[in-house]
């Protein structure tokens, strides 16, 4: 992963107090993670490192957006992206990430990459079900969503009249009636 290289925070040389770093993530970093779910990312890290004596604290904060297809339409649209998250690092006697929150580290320690951090941020900011604006307003014409339209059920209109249903239905609804 010597791509990430520069996702690499070496804390040991900082003072205690307030560090920042600021990350332009693209789609190359997301080829990295072999992950291909976006058409083109800009989405702008930045990125507090807190020194204190005994732990590190990491504030993330993600602004930009991914392209991607729309689920209902496969029409790409830019979906916003703003998140923020945080990491306490503390040092232990061995390496422990059990804690989605928490990061331990060995005490010998002296860089931390928060590559994957990022990573995660990022892919968890977009939507589970990613819809186009448009189609939310309205103003989206394509092809698929006037077939959705023409195919979806119509409110309000009976698809069965009691002319259509098999006599032998009438019988059986007797039964349920007649307890």
């Amino acid at each position: 992963m010597k791509a990430l290289k520069q996702y690499t925070i070496q804390f040991v040389g900082l003072k205690e107090g307030e560090h920042s770093f600021d990350y332009t993530i693209s789609n190359t970093f997301f080829k990295n993670f072999e992950y291909e779910e976006f058409n083109e990312v800009n989405v702008e890290i930045d990125l507090k490192l807190i020194k204190k004596s005994t732990l590190l604290e990491l504030y993330f904060d993600a602004t930009g957006f991914v392209n991607v297809n729309c689920d209902l339409t496969n029409e790409p649209y830019n979906q916003k992206i703003e998140d923020k998250f945080k990491l306490v690092v503390k040092f232990g006697s061995e390496y422990n990430d059990d804690n989605e929150d928490i990061l331990i580290i060995p005490h010998g320690e002296y860089e931390i990459n928060v590559a994957q951090y990022i990573y995660e941020l990022v892919v968890l900011a977009v939507p589970v079900k990613r819809v186009h604006p448009g189609i939310q307003d309205g103003t989206l014409k394509s092809e698929i969503l006037s077939k959705l339209e023409e195919l979806s059920p119509k409110e309000g209109v009976e698809n069965n009249t009691s002319e259509d249903i098999d006599p032998r239905w009438n019988n059986l609804k007797k039964l349920l009636t007649d307890k």
